[in-house]
């Protein structure tokens, strides 16, 4: 999509918002905490009370429903109420329902707190990245992006760490994860005036957005899956191969970790690429040679978390460069229902991925969580490729 652009318009794209970035990286920060520390959280408790691996993988994938409900709901929304009133009422449901799993003693009462709890999740998620991606000066979009990123990696690496302390016993972890998303509200009260304006209407059907850059959307789609199920089931996984609760929790941190280091210098290098789609396909590779990997360092505590430190760091890059692609190529609604696509195909994956991994885990054995894994990179590495060869077209 060609985009004209006066002077002003240039001048405008080059200036960086601070006040919006500290708000969308603030709200960021209190997702990634909420998912790390909750997701391993949840399955431990529920692997404590008898739980099996499918109906675990098949709770955690209310997520991903949860969020292909509200993802096209969003920009409806702060089209109604503005953007940051939206993620304000956001935080408060997403605190109240994370709150209740800790009261709930039935099983099937967390199936509709799933729901609520990443439904607003996932609103945060995209008004956060449609705010930083409107924030972020073109020519930089892939560092500012590298930055949001490493501020989401920095939550995702101190959730595992907190549980690593707190154990699954007790209201603790809840309370921590609750006020680390509370906290998220004041910045973004602050930074509320300068929150972005949707303006005029989308040119597309929301659905349509999924299509327009599918190198884009697919790898937040297979990063979804990955990263759902992977949080969700690797304590399992760790803990059936001889790690105690604590290693299997750090193992999760040391990913969280290359997350962190391998963030920003991916975002500077994609800024220099005037296609950042061969990056995204080398990242795929690595995911996949990487989570082939697992199966075969079980055995030393080390070696595996030498190998999550690098796979992890590329794994979460798929999402970050994925991100940057999409902002280079659209903007205002267009960009705002275009993260909302992105952020619909990563639930479509948090679905999948969960309940893919799990099921294969007691189809296969342990195994299968590095398997199913891998399969998922595999279908983005043959997708890539193809566009690659086929289009040769940034698309």
């Amino acid at each position: 999509m060609k985009q004209v652009k006066t002077l002003d318009d240039q001048r405008a794209v080059e200036t960086i918002h601070w006040p919006s970035l500290a708000a969308a990286m603030s709200a960021i920060t209190a997702v990634g905490i909420a998912i790390g520390l909750g997701l391993p959280l949840l399955s431990i408790i529920l692997e404590k009370r008898g739980i099996s691996s499918t109906l675990i993988g098949l709770n955690s994938a209310m997520a991903g429903i949860a969020a292909m409900v509200a993802a096209p709901l969003t920009t409806w929304l702060a089209h109604r109420f503005g953007v940051a009133t939206v993620m304000l009422w956001a935080i408060v449901m997403s605190t109240v329902s994370g709150m209740g799993f800790y009261y709930a003693e039935n099983f099937w009462y967390w199936f509709p707190l799933r729901l609520a709890f990443h439904g607003a999740i996932t609103t945060l998620f995209v008004l956060s990245e449609f705010w930083i991606n409107t924030a972020a000066p073109s020519s930089r979009r892939g560092l500012v992006l590298g930055i949001y990123a490493t501020v989401l990696s920095i939550g995702f690496a101190m959730g595992p760490l907190i549980f690593s302390l707190t154990g699954s016993e007790g209201i603790l972890p809840f309370l921590i994860a609750g006020g680390a998303i509370l906290s998220a509200a004041i910045p973004i009260f602050i930074a509320r005036r300068e929150s972005p304006r949707l303006g005029e209407a989308a040119e597309h059907h929301f659905f349509r957005y999924i299509l327009l850059v599918p190198t884009a959307t697919i790898a937040a789609f297979v990063f979804g899956a990955v990263e759902a199920g992977g949080l969700s089931l690797f304590p399992i996984y760790a803990t059936r191969e001889g790690f105690t609760e604590a290693q299997a929790a750090l193992l999760l941190t040391v990913m969280g970790i290359g997350n962190m280091v391998f963030q920003i210098p991916l975002g500077m290098i994609s800024d220099r690429m005037g296609d950042r789609r061969p990056l995204l396909a080398v990242m795929a590779v690595v995911g996949f040679v990487g989570s082939l990997c697992l199966p075969l360092l079980t055995g030393n505590w080390m070696l595996m978390a030498a190998v999550l430190l690098f796979w992890g760091g590329s794994v979460s890059g798929l999402y970050t460069i994925g991100l940057a692609h999409l902002g280079s190529r659209l903007r205002g609604s267009d960009l705002a229902n275009a993260n909302a696509a992105f952020v619909f195909c990563y639930a479509v994956g948090t679905v999948g991925g969960p309940q893919g991994i799990g099921a294969a885990m007691d189809v296969t054995g342990n195994d299968g969580f590095a398997w199913a894994i891998a399969a998922f990179f595999a279908l983005y590495v043959g997708v890539s490729v193809a566009r690659l060869l086929f289009r040769p077209k940034q698309t």
